[in-house]
């Protein structure tokens, strides 16, 4: 399936949102600020080259997107390069042995959450980050008793442009795609939940790693913060309550 071009949105009274009863959350720069803990992973890799850290405030627009952007910026590798399989691998190990040294849920997603909660909302989580990364920080994060769902990286055969890891979740939900909202900081995140018919929340609080500001992304609503996050997430069930 295509995704959907980059471009500005389009005017949107909140019907989107109102008709959905459940919503799905990017993890990285969405829920989480991970930033610190991923970039301190490649940095550990610098050290073991001799080479300088690389700054945080430059690594961190780019924490989305993983390895392939980490590693990007601090080595300027990238994914044809023949080296990048091995320093794939060697940053995902450093990170897994430090998963949760100063990642935090961003300010005002706990009391987000327990509002969703509170309504009755079901909520999950779809990242790109694998499996093994996943399941570890989101019980850190205290998410897995509280999550109806969580699909990984790797838990379909595509990741996210492709819409197949938010239609799994929403099987999982057992609720029907266009019926859902899609949270995410990434522009892949909102193609992604246009391809699955879903409505789509940039997050523009996280790391909107992208030369594309997030107001281009085709989104429905940018939620700058999370407390805007918040007021237009208590849309979401309005339908069903009447």
């Amino acid at each position: 399936m295509n995704a959907p071009s980059a471009v500005s949105p389009a005017p949107d009274d909140g019907a989107a949102l109102a008709a959905c009863d459940a919503v799905l959350f990017d993890l990285d720069g969405t829920l989480a600020d991970t930033a610190p803990d991923l970039a301190a992973a490649v940095n550990l890799m610098r050290h073991t080259r001799g080479l300088a850290p690389a700054p945080l405030e430059r690594l961190r627009p780019l924490a989305s997107a993983g390895a392939r952007g980490l590693i990007g910026a601090a080595f300027g590798v990238g994914p044809d390069d023949p080296e990048f399989a091995a320093m794939r691998e060697e940053f995902l190990a450093n990170y897994e042995a430090n998963l949760r040294v100063d990642t935090v849920l961003f300010p005002g997603i706990d009391a987000l959450l327990d509002d969703l909660d509170a309504r009755g909302v079901r909520w999950g989580i779809v990242t790109n980050k694998v499996a093994r990364l996943t399941a570890p920080l989101v019980a850190l994060l205290g998410l897995d008793r509280r999550a109806a769902c969580v699909v990984s990286g790797d838990t379909t055969p595509y990741s996210k442009p492709h819409p197949a890891p938010l239609l799994h979740a929403a099987d999982a939900l057992g609720v029907d795609a266009p019926r859902i909202v899609y949270v995410g900081d990434d522009l892949r995140d909102i193609q992604a939940g246009h391809a699955a018919g879903m409505a789509t929340v940039a997050a523009g609080y996280g790391y909107c790693g992208n030369d594309l500001p997030p107001l281009h992304w085709n989104a429905h609503h940018v939620a700058d913060t999370t407390d805007a996050l918040l007021a237009l997430l208590r849309r979401v069930g309005a339908t069903s309550r009447g």
